[in-house]
C-alpha cells in the first residue's frame, strides 16, 4: 500500500494535467516527487527553498489571481512556523486555498522535536472559516484532497499522516461522522488513524464508536444523535493534541448533561527518537492504554 504522502504525489501530479486554475507551492519538502509535474507545468509548480513564510505568502498571492493554491510542507513548518502568514495571507486577506501537511503529530520521531506539531489542527481552530481533513488511510486521503482541490475558494486544512488504517472507510470523503459500531454504555469518536486502535481498544464494549475524517466543521448532528442513543459519555481520540476538540463536543451537546474525555497527544515533549509506535505507546495512544483509560472512564 503507498502512503497518503505518495498519493498526495499521484493525485497533485494529475490534477495539475488537468485543471490549469490549479498551482503547487513547495519549499523543497516533497519536491523530487513532483519534478515530473514542474517539468510540464512550471509557472504552477514553485518550490520556493526552505523559506516557510513566504511559502504560505505566494500561496497567498496566488489565491489573490484566481487560482487555486495547494500549499505543502512538514506540519511543523506549513501551521506553525509561518502561522502569521497563514493568518494575514488567507484569512485576512480572505483568500481561500489547500495546505497540505505531512509528518504530523511525531510521524518521524528521528526528525526531533522541530518536526513534530501535534498542535496544528488546535492552532488552526483559532481562526476562523478553515476545514480540516484528517484522513485515515490513502484512499480517504486522495479522495479528500479532490474534494479540497474542487471546493471553490474555501480554505482548507489536509492533515496527512505516515499512520493508517488497515482499510479506508467507504463514504469518509464526505463531512459527516460515520457510525462504525453500536451501543448503549457511551460515544467514543475516532479520528484519522485512530480508528483501528480505537476498534481493537473497545471490542466487547458496548459503546458506540464514531469515525471522522473531516473534523471541521465539526459534526454536531452526528455526536447528538449518538449520545441520545447511547449515554451522553464521550470519549475523543485524536491524533494530535488531547482535548482539541473538547470545546467542539462540548458546544454540540451545550444543551445535553454529558461528560468529556479528550485523548490525544500529550504537552509533554518526549525528548527520545524512539519509533512511532513507541511515541504512540507513551501518549498512550496504544490499543491497550485506550482500552484502560476507556473503561475506567465509562465505569
Amino acid at each position: 500500500m503507498d502512503t497518503m504522502r505518495e498519493r498526495f504525489i499521484s493525485v497533485t501530479s494529475r490534477l495539475l494535467d488537468e485543471d490549469p486554475r490549479l498551482a503547487l507551492v513547495l519549499a523543497e519538502i516533497t519536491m523530487d516527487g513532483f519534478r515530473p509535474a514542474q517539468r510540464r507545468h512550471p509557472d504552477r509548480v514553485i518550490n520556493v527553498g526552505i523559506r516557510e513564510q513566504l511559502l504560505v505568502g505566494v500561496g497567498g498571492g496566488l489565491a489573490l489571481t484566481g487560482l487555486r493554491p495547494v500549499v505543502h510542507t512538514f506540519a511543523s513548518f506549513l501551521v506553525e512556523r509561518p502561522f502569521e502568514q497563514v493568518k494575514l495571507d488567507f484569512g485576512h486577506q480572505d483568500t481561500g486555498g489547500v495546505l497540505v501537511s505531512s509528518s504530523a503529530s511525531y510521524d518521524w520521531p528521528a526528525g526531533g522535536y522541530t518536526h513534530m506539531a501535534p498542535g496544528d489542527v488546535a492552532l488552526l481552530d483559532t481562526l476562523d472559516g478553515w476545514t480540516v481533513h484528517v484522513p485515515g488511510h490513502p484512499d480517504e486521503a486522495e479522495a479528500l484532497l479532490r474534494h479540497a482541490y474542487a471546493a471553490g475558494d474555501d480554505r482548507v486544512y489536509v492533515r496527512l499522516s505516515q499512520m493508517s488504517n488497515a482499510a479506508p472507510r467507504p463514504g469518509a470523503d464526505g463531512l459527516r461522522f460515520q457510525t462504525v459500531r453500536e451501543g448503549g454504555a457511551g460515544v467514543v469518536l475516532a479520528v484519522g488513524p485512530m480508528l483501528d486502535g480505537v476498534l481493537a481498544a473497545t471490542e466487547g464494549l458496548d459503546v458506540t464508536v464514531l469515525y471522522a475524517a473531516t473534523v471541521r466543521p465539526f459534526d454536531d448532528s452526528a455526536l447528538r444523535a449518538a449520545t441520545a442513543r447511547a449515554s451522553a459519555d464521550v470519549v475523543l481520540v485524536e491524533p494530535y493534541l488531547a482535548g482539541t476538540s473538547a470545546a467542539a463536543a462540548g458546544q454540540a451537546l451545550i444543551d445535553v448533561p454529558h461528560r468529556v474525555l479528550p485523548l490525544g497527544v500529550g504537552r509533554a515533549e518526549l525528548r527520545r527518537f524512539g519509533t512511532i509506535e513507541e511515541h504512540t505507546a507513551a501518549h498512550g495512544l496504544d490499543a491497550g492504554s485506550l482500552r484502560q483509560r476507556i473503561t475506567a472512564f465509562l465505569r
